[in-house]
């Protein structure tokens, strides 16, 4: 936590000139937290997020994939809408191009970080994030970082948790109602 703390204090204003407030509802988690996005650190996948955002591509989505001590993952906006065919869930992206990679080498992937989904090339991060519940120093520089969970980690931590070492959800997983974008 005292890493985050020193890299939200490195990275402080102007550089969170935007950031997101996510709603959660389900039977894990209900409320809000918010997110300030590192744009100076991952330029074009905070422009994606933000994009998403603002066009409601997130509303509706769920947390797909939460492993306990590990991360929460939601953001696909193609198969992840609340009400869609679950078991496809993860498997999509935004019908915009992938990003290529964004790696730091001054941050690290602490509590309440916030970091790109990809698959097995680093250059595939499209609208999938994942939100960590422990340090998981093994991931830095192997995905882009692009924010970090300010206010309201508290809900992060109650989103329902998923089951076996791939963290699938089972049954109705909790979603992210609206993502709104901020600026500060």
């Amino acid at each position: 936590m005292l890493k985050l703390a020193a890299a939200f204090t490195l990275l402080a204003a102007p550089a969170f000139a935007t950031g997101l407030d996510v709603t959660v509802e389900g039977e894990g988690a209900n409320g809000t937290f918010h997110i300030d996005l590192f744009e100076d650190v991952a330029p074009q996948h905070v422009e994606r997020i933000t994009r998403l955002a603002e066009e409601g591509a997130y509303d509706g989505v769920v947390f797909h994939r939460v492993i306990e001590g590990f991360m929460a993952q939601t953001g696909d906006v193609e198969y992840g809408k609340m009400g869609g065919d679950m078991r496809r869930a993860g498997m999509g992206g935004s019908e915009y191009p992938d990003l290529a990679a964004e790696f730091s080498d001054e941050l690290s992937f602490d509590r309440g970080v916030v970091g790109m989904a990809r698959s097995q090339d680093p250059n595939s991060a499209n609208s999938q994030f994942f939100i960590m519940f422990e340090p998981g120093p093994f991931l830095n520089g192997q995905y882009t970082i692009v924010g970090g969970v300010t206010e309201g980690m508290e809900v992060v931590d109650q989103i329902k948790r998923g089951m076996g070492p791939n963290g699938a959800v089972i049954g109705q997983p909790d979603m992210m109602k609206t993502v709104t974008v901020t600026e500060e």
